[in-house]
């Protein structure tokens, strides 16, 4: 595995929109850092270019498609200025090991005062009124308003968003209650918040406002049945995302007076041409405005500029959209037992005879103390790396894993096992489970300290050709021999018995790879009963 902390050549970043003056100017002065400039590309223009570059830094108006991540041979990083990144096939960038990061609190704030700035729009009329009085009028009976103070706001999705809207609604003196499954009650308790269920937050709401992700399991959240629910006087605010609300269902309920306002920043299609919600003039548009203040513009500009070099130049990914977050503290932390890892698994998938179907790593000691998920993956990009056509790492890993059918379980125990650190990839095949044990020299040099119930220390490079065979003299000088003949020259040798056997393990270093021919000729010796060529 390639050391994450160190820069072999320059980095190269494209940037494919536009982007602040303050990130460009921030990328300019970093070292080992190379940027070009070039908007506006299709896919077929980004597909000729992308091929050349480590990351690629976004907005919302660049597609990376399937097409463009197969062209991107050297790309690690897919960088949004922004939150959304419907634009981006996540799935593929998994696939092909690319991570895919965005600023999701750059522009927190600016988005959540838009949501506020619409429900205080929606509650006075104000684009309304604003039209009258440029028409002559004077409609003041007819533009009667209403106060949000003592009104129920209710926010489908906690994040950042609706977090800072929540405190804003609290300020304007309002009952605030939200609904999101996956944060903890505590959280809404430490903010003054009420959590309910989805069916509640509908039913109570004065003004209902979206600040979740479009993922399959959101689209349409707010369909007929859901407004369906809403109070007559009730109004609904989407600044999060298109596609959060059935906008088919949305007309009908607008039209319908089952609702009574609803403000869009967001559409399903942008721009929203030939919608019959623009028909309607009980609802306020605005052309997707939730990140558009200068301020914005610039935090998230700057926000990606220092997540991809900072990704580029330690291997941390900040806002890793597809990648556990891992700190640069932590990776360097676990560096040297994922670095073991790999090599562990590279053994293991040389040693088995038949596919691997379920791994188990298990960390002791002083490695029990870090985090167990790296050194995990690291043990799958091992075993993988070689057996799979696409290149294999810390972001695909898994996947790839579970496409080859390959289970994963962890585990951790503060005991040492006769070593200060020590780490144990277990892996189980069809016919047989196999048992590398492997430990740091001086807490950097990797070593293979146990294979099975074979205590065996052996320094883990070049080519390793493994035996199984009966404990008796005469064994070892005979597959000298073979080597010999053949000038194969071995450069270590370590040999291992197990206690109340007559079975014996040899691990040889040699200068060179051997063919078929050759190991079948060890296994050939009368005592020999399996011997494995292992290349790291």
């Amino acid at each position: 595995m390639r050391n994450p902390s160190a820069i072999n050549s320059m980095k190269k970043i494209l940037i494919s929109d536009k982007l602040a003056e303050a990130g460009i100017n921030y990328l300019n002065e970093q070292s080992g850092i190379q940027i070009h400039i070039e908007t506006g590309l299709n896919e077929e223009g980004l597909c000729k270019i992308i091929g050349d570059y480590d990351a690629l830094l976004i907005r919302s108006d660049t597609q990376v498609t399937q097409a463009v991540l197969h062209a991107a041979k050297h790309l690690k990083l897919i960088g949004r200025a922004g939150i959304g990144v419907d634009n981006v096939d996540i799935p593929a960038a998994t696939d092909m090991g690319v991570i895919v990061m965005n600023t999701p609190d750059a522009n927190a704030t600016t988005t959540a005062e838009l949501a506020i700035a619409h429900l205080m729009s929606l509650s006075r009329h104000l684009p309304k009124a604003d039209r009258s009085v440029r028409a002559g009028k004077w409609e003041r009976s007819k533009l009667m308003g209403s106060e949000v103070a003592h009104k129920t706001l209710a926010i489908l999705g906690f994040g950042t968003i609706g977090r800072i809207v929540s405190q804003r609604g609290l300020g304007l003196k309002m009952q605030v209650i939200a609904y999101d499954p996956f944060v903890a009650p505590e959280i809404f308790a430490d903010l003054g918040v009420e959590s309910v269920s989805l069916d509640e937050l509908v039913t109570r709401a004065d003004y209902l406002t979206l600040h979740c992700p479009l993922i399959e399991k959101t689209r349409n959240v707010i369909g007929r049945a859901q407004l369906a629910k809403m109070k007559k006087e009730a109004m609904i605010i989407n600044c999060a995302r298109g596609g959060l609300i059935d906008e088919a269902a949305l007309y009908e309920a607008l039209k319908n007076g089952q609702i009574a306002g609803a403000a869009l920043d967001v559409y399903e299609n942008e721009p929203p041409a030939n919608s019959p919600l623009l028909e309607l003039d009980n609802i306020v548009f605005t052309p997707h405005l939730g990140a558009s203040t200068s301020e914005a513009q610039v935090a998230v500009s700057v926000e990606i500029a220092r997540q991809a070099v900072m990704f580029l130049k330690t291997g941390e990914a900040v806002n890793a959209l597809n990648l556990p977050r891992l700190s640069a503290e932590e990776l360097k932390k676990s560096y040297e037992f994922m670095n073991l890892a790999t090599i562990l698994g590279k053994i293991l998938v040389g040693l088995a005879t038949q596919p691997l179907e379920k791994i188990e790593v298990a960390s002791f000691g002083r490695a029990a103390q870090v985090a167990v998920r790296p050194i995990s993956v690291a043990a799958l990009i091992g075993i993988l790396s070689g057996k799979v056509s696409t290149p294999v790492n810390r972001v695909n890993a898994e996947n790839l894993a579970k496409r080859q059918g390959i289970a994963l379980i962890e585990s951790i125990s503060q005991e040492s096992q006769d070593y200060v650190s020590l780490i144990k990839v277990t892996g189980h095949c069809a016919d047989q489970s196999i048992t590398l044990s492997g430990a740091l020299l001086g807490g950097r040099q990797p070593r293979l300290v146990g294979i099975n119930h074979f205590e065996i220390e052996v320094v883990p490079e070049g080519t390793l050709i493994v035996t199984r065979h009966e404990d008796k003299p005469g064994v070892i000088s005979a597959i000298s021999a073979v080597l010999g003949n053949a000038n194969i020259n071995i450069t270590r040798m370590q040999v291992s018995t197990a206690d109340g056997s007559q079975q014996a393990m040899a691990v040889m270093s040699v200068t060179e790879p051997v063919t078929d021919d050759l190991l079948q000729q060890l296994c050939s010796i009368t005592a020999v009963h399996q011997a494995t060529q292992v290349n790291l």
